[in-house]
């Protein structure tokens, strides 16, 4: 199994650190949205985190929202997600991760879905709506099957909140920059400092910045204190305005972040 801290761990070795790209899964289309997965790998993207389209996003931004009705009015269904991760995982090495509200996930079975995003050879899950004390069903499931967990921090997160995700993630803990839905801000919040460091000093083995990063810049920034960036709106948007080679041109322009430039 492709496993995220692995990767992560080489990329602070050996560059600045990660870089972690967000696309819905059926965006513009199922074939499309599979293809710009493989152009940001293929041009700079470490992890990929690939979202399953929600009738109630409310985590999301109007960017992320936009697409995902888009790929629901296509007809997106759960099976689209596991074979969108299976011809990813055929053609590149790079470890897949889902993102998806816990609703959809019940709704399939928990075992279930941990079972068919092993066979589809995914990495893990980010959760963004489920918190670690909820989620005894899908620890055991992930500690079963090996499959990484990604909980979520915020800046209003408590101390003991920070310690209990900590201990229960695996792969790395996203860290959210900002208390708001999620969308490229012309400044990443400089909260997420502070949630990085209560990260660390509660032994996170990494922590990764998403919601707001949508530069180079930005990232090198994120970089400086953060074992990864993660880029979400910016690219979905890329993608909805340019198709998949603007994606790829614009994962190609924030992976100068990793390397400093």
């Amino acid at each position: 199994m492709r496993t995220v801290g692995a990767v992560i761990r080489r990329r602070n070795e050996e560059a600045a650190g990660a870089l972690i790209g967000y696309l819905p899964v059926g965006f513009p289309t199922l074939d499309e949205s599979v293809e710009a997965a493989i152009a940001l790998v293929e041009h700079g993207v470490d992890v990929l985190e690939l979202g399953l389209p929600y009738s109630d996003p409310v985590m999301d931004g109007p960017v992320i929202q936009a697409a995902t009705q888009q790929a629901l009015a296509n007809g997106f269904r759960i099976a689209d997600g596991f074979e969108a991760v299976r011809r990813i995982t055929e053609r590149t090495d790079a470890p897949v991760l889902v993102m998806t509200y816990w609703n959809l996930v019940v709704q399939y079975g928990v075992d279930r879905f941990a079972d068919d995003l092993v066979a589809a050879g995914g990495a893990g899950l980010i959760t963004p709506d489920l918190i670690p004390d909820e989620a005894s069903d899908w620890i055991a499931a992930s500690e079963r099957t090996g499959l990484d967990r990604v909980f979520l921090a915020a800046p209003t997160s408590t101390d003991a909140r920070i310690a209990q995700t900590v201990e229960a993630s695996r792969g790395f803990v996203y860290a959210v920059s900002t208390m708001g839905i999620t969308g490229a801000r012309a400044d990443v919040d400089r909260a997420a400092r502070g949630v990085v460091s209560r990260l660390h000093e509660a032994d996170a083995p990494a922590a990764c910045v998403g919601v707001g990063i949508s530069t180079a810049a930005q990232v090198a920034e994120v970089l400086e204190y953060a074992e990864g960036a993660i880029v979400g709106s910016a690219l979905v948007k890329a993608l909805a305005d340019g198709g998949v080679a603007a994606a790829g041109a614009l994962a190609a322009e924030l992976s100068r972040g990793t390397r400093g430039e």
